[in-house]
């Protein structure tokens, strides 16, 4: 039986405070990064910035909806500490349906 790919999708904005780019690239690659990949389940991530960096998207891929919506509560809670440089707008799973 073939298990459906979930994928989350992670969107974050970054503040408008442009002088912490470098801080915001920084906690992605030594915080977010690793902690995605050590999550069940997870197949691969990208992470996106706008041109004026003041937006992002992340889209991940998981093997299961479980393991896919256990990374989003686990995430849920990541930048939104007081002062920091990204704030998490919203999470949502979605099915894959095609990949290319």
């Amino acid at each position: 039986m073939l298990r459906s790919r979930m994928k989350v999708s992670h969107h974050s904005r970054t503040r408008r405070d442009t002088a912490r780019t470098d801080e915001a690239q920084q906690q992605l690659h030594e915080v977010t990064i690793p902690a995605v990949k050590a999550q069940e389940g997870f197949v691969r991530g990208a992470w996106l910035r706008s041109s004026d960096k003041s937006n992002g998207r992340g889209v991940l891929l998981f093997d299961t909806e479980e393991d896919a919506k256990a990374t989003a509560a686990a995430l849920a809670g990541q930048g939104q500490q007081s002062g920091g440089p990204v704030t998490v707008r919203n999470i949502e799973t979605f099915e894959v349906v095609g990949e290319a």
